[in-house]
């Protein structure tokens, strides 16, 4: 298997991101049997293309993009909360964030099973 489909668990602690070829690879944290749940999805932020290998993962387990903090379900690939923001201005944009957001539901991340395979997360 490629190295561009395998990355060492000890670089997914908890709430971390990383990138693996073109996914964005994280740990969502101890799911109910408390084991470490891997996640992988395309990398580029469906508002403005962001990496999101350089987000992170919020409490409620959704990958969270650097740039405008747009909210996404890894399970689904879909935007749950769209961006806040637009480019540099941070206020309210009437109908942009409901724009981004709904292309979020039709252009949804896609995602790849990630699991740990011995010392490594490895993407299937």
């Amino acid at each position: 298997m490629p190295d561009d489909d395998r990355i060492p668990a000890t670089d997914l602690p908890p709430g971390a991101v990383r990138r693996v070829g073109d996914w964005a690879v994280g740990n969502r944290g101890a799911g109910p049997d408390g084991g470490d749940r891997y996640f992988a999805v395309s990398r580029r932020c469906r508002h403005q293309l962001a990496d999101l290998s350089e987000g992170a993962v919020d409490a409620d387990g959704c990958l969270v993009c650097p740039w405008h903090q747009s909210r996404y379900d890894v399970r689904t690939g879909e935007m749950v909360e769209g961006p806040r923001g637009f480019l540099g201005y941070h206020g309210p944009t009437p109908g942009y964030t409901q724009l981004v957001r709904l292309l979020g539901a039709v252009a949804r991340l896609r995602v790849r099973r990630a699991s740990r395979s011995g010392d490594d997360v490895v993407l299937d």
